[in-house]
């Protein structure tokens, strides 16, 4: 079983940054493909990162360049790291678990969900 908890998200101007994380619990963590997915109001969630566990990232085309995953298996946390901030950006972030990195960018594929955090991009 892992529990996920987002933090970090807020309401900012076009081209600011924000660092999300994710607070994992469980002793396996370590050995989970973590991710990310947002959702913006009206829409279906999306995938956006994915980081392997051996640190191997993966980027949606909408975000290369702009966002960076990162995770930190001492600390049990996983960050997505965004710059360049657009209003298109405005969703809510979900942090994501999966046992291999081929389940991690299907929704209905991954095993553990976090709550979410709100992150509003203005113009």
């Amino acid at each position: 079983q892992v529990q996920l908890v987002e933090s970090g998200g807020g309401l900012v101007q076009a081209g600011d940054s924000l660092r999300l994380s994710c607070a994992a619990s469980g002793r396996t963590f370590s050995t989970y493909t973590m991710g990310w997915f947002s959702q913006a109001p009206g829409k279906e969630s999306e995938w956006v990162a994915a980081i392997s566990s051996g640190g191997y990232t993966f980027y949606a085309d909408s975000v290369k360049g702009r966002f960076t995953i990162s995770r930190d298996n001492a600390k049990n946390t996983v960050y997505l790291q965004m710059n360049s901030l657009k209003p298109e950006d405005t969703a809510v972030y979900y942090c994501a678990a999966a046992p291999i990195m081929s389940r991690i960018t299907t929704e209905a594929r991954v095993d553990y969900w976090g709550q979410g955090t709100q992150v509003t991009v203005s113009s």
